[in-house]
């Protein structure tokens, strides 16, 4: 059983001097030539979270109905939005991993999984920061209680699971270039179909199986319950993130199959 992704991450092990190589580079060449290069990185989701404060929460003093986990409306925003800025960026830079390295691959034997892997890690190195950052806003309204220590476990599993999907739409995308639009449309319409917005408890009950479609929910309502309330994530969130990185593992799994001998072709 997945043979296909052992053999990857046999290769990934051997070529790890490589990869972070590669990962630096990256990070390097985002923002080539401008005048505080890679600190933009970290600037722009910065700004973004400010800016929600600045006018959710200073200007209009809007607040969320009784039974949020926090009335402030900019407050809840952050702990949302970020894990979210985060994941889009993870599939983003990664889907389209292959396709930019195609005549890399064309020319060299290399493990196309170096390149998905490599837009994954320089872009932990800018977000993971970020989210950590909120440990410091966020710790003293609980006085720092012991569901911190699930953050870890948070992100590498968000991390692992944007590498899966983001490997598996790089494959789709080297097979057909249309793939990048049609996700990058569902990316922009998922934050309204998940908690980043709103309270789970402010979705009218009959429709909130539909926040389930969006792999991103479990991990939001977990970071909402560490940051905002100061608890563990529920079983149930945990149960649900178990089982999109076991499907993303499957269909990538049937991916590495099928594309074996026709992916340096497609690029």
């Amino acid at each position: 059983m997945m043979q296909a992704t052992r053999a990857e991450w046999t290769q990934m092990i051997r070529a790890r001097s490589l990869l972070w190589t590669l990962a630096r580079r990256e990070i390097a060449a985002r923002h080539a030539g401008t005048a505080i290069g890679a600190l933009w990185s970290y600037v722009q989701p910065l700004l973004t979270i400010a800016v929600y404060y600045l006018v959710f929460d200073i200007v209009f003093a809007m607040r969320l109905g009784e039974h949020a986990p926090v009335r402030a409306v900019g407050t809840f925003l952050i702990v949302g939005s970020l894990p979210w800025m985060a994941f889009c960026e993870f599939i983003n830079r990664g889907m389209g991993s292959l396709v930019d390295a195609g005549s890399l691959l064309q020319k060299n034997a290399l493990p196309p999984a170096l390149f998905p892997i490599r837009s994954i890690l320089a872009s932990s190195v800018i977000y993971g920061p970020l989210i950590v950052l909120l440990v410091p806003m966020y710790g003293a309204y609980h006085h720092y209680q012991s569901a911190l220590l699930a953050l870890p476990m948070l992100m590498a599993t968000q991390a692992l699971l944007s590498l899966l999907l983001a490997y598996v739409l790089a494959i789709f995308a080297a097979a057909l270039r249309d793939t990048v639009q049609v996700v990058g449309f569902f990316l922009s319409l998922g934050v309204f179909i998940s908690p980043v917005l709103f309270p789970l408890s402010q979705f009218p009950e009959a429709w909130r199986w539909a926040l389930w479609i969006n792999p991103m929910t479990p991990w939001v309502l977990a970071y909402q319950a560490v940051f905002l309330e100061g608890q563990w994530p529920a079983p149930m969130s945990w149960l649900v993130m178990a089982a999109w990185v076991a499907s993303g593992a499957l269909l990538l799994e049937l991916m590495l199959v099928r594309s074996k001998d026709h992916l340096v072709d497609w690029l």
